[in-house]
């Protein structure tokens, strides 16, 4: 569509969008090139998440990009990156339970071990169960935890009370939301106009 820098292409363009049903709530998390290519089709329109007025593609290009906005660029424009585009369609919000993966579980707990506290790489973490499988914990959401590879060899196939450790918060099912493959780094701040959860960091 454009040309600009390939590094700096391929990451605006991977970047995430919130879009939002007809009734503005929020169903889903794409990336800047899905929604821009929804708009193209008319699909939906981009939200201007100041002034929470609606563009075409064709009327967005024709807008003014802020300073320091992030914006892909060719010879002859400048595009700001949206934030959010609004579905001119659809206007159900998506009811369905949120998977157990090990991927949704490192969102869940935020690459953070939930003994110690320690913030983590995946080949730092491991994940753990609560009620060790030999004393008959299932793998599910509320048995299962992320931990650091110190706390994992010193819980061991011990319960909690024999290790004499402490969760930092009881394991739960999250609710589903349409930051479920998110860490909250990734979310805007200006999506907090269209959804009641205002903290970056809260939980899922």
């Amino acid at each position: 569509m454009v040309a600009c820098d390939p590094p700096r292409r391929a990451e605006l363009l991977d970047r995430a969008t919130l879009v939002l049903n007809r009734s503005w709530r929020p169903v889903h998390v794409t990336t800047v090139r899905r929604a821009l290519c929804m708009v193209f089709r008319e699909a939906a329109r981009i939200v201007a998440t100041d002034t929470l007025s609606t563009f075409t593609f064709e009327e967005w290009l024709e807008q003014p990009v802020p300073h320091g906005a992030p914006a892909i660029r060719s010879p002859s424009l400048r595009l700001q990156v949206p934030e959010v585009v609004l579905l001119t369609q659809y206007d159900r919000v998506p009811c369905h339970e949120a998977p157990f993966t090990r991927r949704n579980l490192f969102l869940r707990d935020d690459y953070t071990c939930q003994y110690c506290g320690r913030r983590c790489t995946t080949d730092h973490l491991s994940v753990d169960h609560v009620l060790p499988r030999s004393r008959g914990g299932g793998t599910s959401w509320e048995n299962c935890v992320l931990a650091c590879v110190g706390c994992n060899a010193r819980k061991a196939d011990r319960t909690l009370k024999e290790a004499g450790l402490r969760l930092l918060r009881p394991p739960t099912r999250p609710r589903w939301t349409p930051y479920l493959t998110l860490r909250p780094s990734q979310r805007m701040e200006s999506w907090s106009k269209f959804t009641t959860d205002r903290r970056r960091s809260a939980n899922m």
